[in-house]
């Protein structure tokens, strides 16, 4: 599947990390059980690729980990790509929509560290760059000291080996996938540490007019893609992006869907948390119920 690229050959843009990697050749292994054609993978630098020495939260560009990949989607010189989908800003530029939501990884968030979460003292170097993150560690009252951590995962994780930092929070999924689990410290349930909207699945984004279109919405999976279109609408209604402490969950659990969102404070004050459930076929409704009580909590 990964021959050189010829005119019949698809093509799918990726960015280069190792996870973007592999949870396209993962994408591209199920998409070789539904069409028999050769598929070129073209790596693209995003513009979040290139800063390497801010606070995310800080840098008020919206999809900055996407906007190029998307770009070559527009264009044609891609015919879809593969995004994180907590990545993606809420609305999509031009004819481009998510095609495709694959079965979910773990959504969890997970403390890397020698040491156990309990055991985190005072003035212990948390490493991170979101401001969600950052906020939860103030809900919990850990009083850590939080200092900027960037680079890949592989790179975060030797930087928290090596003593740079005594823990990092990442999530469950990108560890998974990439073989990493052994790092793991502690796994954090959605209640205690809530992760982003859309946390451990992916987007197969292409044009709307694609000529596989019909092949890659072959990719979704039902429960997932229920569950990310509840926490995207949460994030659509409130307006908020990765500049806000906001964590949002939503779980399938049989005919219905369980979400729970929380709205923190960057010092960790509980500004909004609301916990409903729905029918699974009406995720929509059930996240717009969920942000109208949020803003009607602080309003």
């Amino acid at each position: 599947m990964f021959n050189d690229f010829g005119e019949d050959s698809l093509r799918v843009g990726t960015r280069g990390s190792n996870l973007a990697m592999t949870q396209t050749k993962n994408i591209i292994y199920q998409l070789s059980k539904i069409i028999n054609e050769d598929i070129y993978i073209e790596v693209i630098k995003t513009t979040g690729d290139k800063i390497t020495d801010s606070q995310l939260y800080t840098i008020d560009v919206k999809g900055i980990f996407t906007k190029e990949l998307d770009k070559a989607v527009l264009e044609e010189e891609v015919d879809f790509a593969v995004h994180s989908l907590k990545d993606l800003p809420t609305e999509l530029s031009g004819d481009l929509e998510i095609v495709a939501v694959p079965e979910r990884e773990s959504p969890n968030e997970v403390l890397v560290s020698p040491y156990n979460w309990d055991e985190l003292k005072e003035g212990a170097s948390m490493g991170t760059s979101s401001l969600r993150r950052e906020a939860f560690c103030n809900y919990h009252k850990k009083n850590l000291n939080i200092k900027p951590i960037r680079g890949n995962i592989d790179t975060r994780v030797r930087k928290v080996n090596e003593g740079e930092y005594d823990a990092t929070i990442m999530a469950e999924a990108g560890l998974k996938r990439l073989g990493l689990s052994n790092h793991i410290k502690k796994v954090f349930s959605p209640d205690y540490f809530t992760p982003a909207a859309g946390q451990g699945a992916l987007a197969v984004v292409a044009r709307a007019d694609s000529d596989v279109r019909k092949e890659l919405e072959k990719l979704t999976h039902f429960n997932s893609l229920q569950e990310i279109k509840a926490e995207k609408t949460v994030l659509e209604e409130l307006g908020v992006g990765c500049q806000w402490p906001l964590g949002v969950s939503a779980r399938a659990n049989g005919n219905k869907l369980d979400l729970f969102s929380i709205l923190l404070t960057k010092e960790g004050e509980i500004l909004s948390k609301v916990k409903l459930s729905g029918p699974i076929n009406n995720p929509e409704v059930l996240g717009e119920e969920t942000a109208k009580k949020m803003m009607e909590a602080y309003a």
